[in-house]
């Protein structure tokens, strides 16, 4: 357990020095990162689905239901959703720095709401690898770093896009460490994470 913690806590501090650099990312440095990470998605295609077919194997063996292994195969379909997903988030407004609505005081004194991002966010979710790269995506854009818990029957899968998701990062300047996906099956690495 105290190198599951110890893994964590690394992570952790990663991801934050990773969310403090991202805050001097320009709306055209995520973009580009963005439709970079959705070319070699596509370029990745048949690694990411080799490894993919680990996972699958794997839940066959184990028994799960049709339906859950439908949701954890990677398909050329799923491939293109997700890099239509990361394309699509590309093309929305940066919302980091945009204000909503104002209001002027009495004293003249104009105030406004100015979104600014969270940090590091840390998401846990099922067995479904396409969410890996859609809550990067998502994260990425608002400027955040992202520690991402899939389920573990999509281990392999979530790895090798996030392996994808890193090299695309380094390459485009940006912190890899905004992108991490635990790299534990332990579920005592999701109370590490929630600590």
């Amino acid at each position: 357990m105290d190198s599951i913690k110890e893994t964590i806590a690394a992570m952790a501090k990663a991801a934050r020095q990773a969310s403090q650099e991202m805050t001097r990312v320009t709306s055209g440095q995520k973009n580009q990162a963005l439709q970079a990470m959705a070319d070699e998605i596509v370029r990745q295609a048949d690694a990411v689905r080799s490894e993919n077919q680990k996972d699958v194997q794997a839940a066959r063996s184990a028994g799960l239901a049709p339906a859950l292994i439908d949701r954890l195969t990677i398909t050329e379909t799923t491939i293109a959703a997700m890099a239509c997903g990361l394309r699509e988030v590309a093309e929305l407004p940066d919302p980091v720095g945009s204000l909503g609505p104002s209001r002027v005081r009495p004293n003249g004194l104009e105030i406004a709401r100015m979104r600014i991002a969270l940090g590091v966010i840390g998401i846990i979710y099922e067995s479904r690898p396409n969410v890996t790269v859609d809550a990067a995506g998502l994260c990425l854009k608002a400027g955040n770093a992202v520690i991402l818990r899939g389920g573990s029957e999509a281990f392999h899968s979530n790895r090798a896009l996030a392996a994808v998701i890193g090299r695309v990062l380094a390459d485009a300047g940006l912190p890899a460490a905004a992108v991490q996906v635990v790299p534990v099956t332990d579920r005592a690495a999701v109370t590490a994470l929630l600590e």
